[in-house]
């Protein structure tokens, strides 16, 4: 198969991921929610009364307002959208504009990634890589929140990769991971010092020693100057077109996972962009 069809295969099953990812964007919260009340409960010794238990592949997809189970024929990755308009078939209830854009997504990501690495063990990798950042952006913008259900796998997973070599080497890893987790831990030690509060959540952490563990200690700069430079610019332009009060947190995690998804596919590239924009 040439390039152009593994491109076209990469897109078709990264809509269908896409799709799962919807479900765990959606769910993964809720769980995480219910799991946490239910501690709670046990703790003070009161009783709690919950809605039924949900995960991953229970109950079948469904209307969230109707409660109509979804047919495989209304449920095709941005084309039943398309087809139905936006709304639910059976109650003509609004569909979110979240779905159809998460599976555009996957799909776009997927193809990006063959075309730039191929065919092999990396390019299954980055794809794993590229939908784990996707659905953690996506739940962070929603709740500000990381879970570390997919933080802390992903770190594993990109220390146990490049054990094999696999895109990095294992100490450039293994020191990525721990440079990335203290940078961050330290920029939130310091914040909190000098204003008393909290500039970001210990996701934020986890995350960025996920990516270093995925790029390597000599990338990792790289990260974290592009995603602060581009949620500074996207925070100020919020604030200039929209009135966004500058004391609602933005969440910092869509902005990591871009940069480092950026920096696994174009590392050399950004960083000789970099250096030739300042001149050395």
């Amino acid at each position: 198969m040439d390039v152009l069809g593994l491109i076209v295969v990469a897109v078709l099953l990264g809509l269908i991921i896409g799709s799962f990812l919807n479900v765990v964007i959606h769910r993964l919260p809720l769980m995480m929610e219910r799991e946490d009340r239910v501690a709670c409960a046990d703790l003070l010794n009161q009783p709690l009364d919950l809605p039924p238990a949900v995960n991953l592949l229970m109950p079948p997809s469904h209307c969230p307002q109707c409660q109509q189970r979804i047919r495989a024929s209304e449920n095709i990755p941005v084309l039943s959208y398309l087809l139905q308009k936006g709304r639910c078939k059976h109650c003509q209830g609004s569909i979110s504009m979240q779905y159809p854009l998460v599976e555009a997504s996957a799909g776009l990501l997927a193809g990006v990634v063959v075309w730039q690495l191929g065919y092999g063990i990396e390019a299954l990798a980055a794809l794993v890589f590229a939908w784990a950042l996707l659905t953690l952006s996506v739940i962070d913008l929603r709740h500000l929140l990381l879970p570390d259900r997919i933080t802390l796998p992903l770190l594993w997973l990109g220390l146990l990769l490049a054990l094999f070599d696999v895109l990095v080497d294992l100490q450039s890893a293994v020191i990525g991971a721990m440079a990335g987790y203290l940078i961050l831990w330290s920029v939130y030690q310091a914040f909190k010092l000098l204003t008393g509060k909290e500039g970001m959540g210990y996701g934020d952490f986890k995350l960025l020693a996920a990516l270093g563990a995925w790029v390597g200690w000599q990338h990792l700069l790289t990260v974290v100057l592009l995603s602060s430079l581009v949620g500074a610019l996207v925070g100020i332009t919020l604030m200039l077109l929209r009135g966004r009060d500058h004391r609602v947190p933005l969440p910092f995690g869509p902005f990591l996972a871009a940069a480092g998804m950026g920096v696994l596919l174009w590392g050399e590239t950004l960083v000789q962009a970099y250096l030739n924009l300042v001149g050395l």
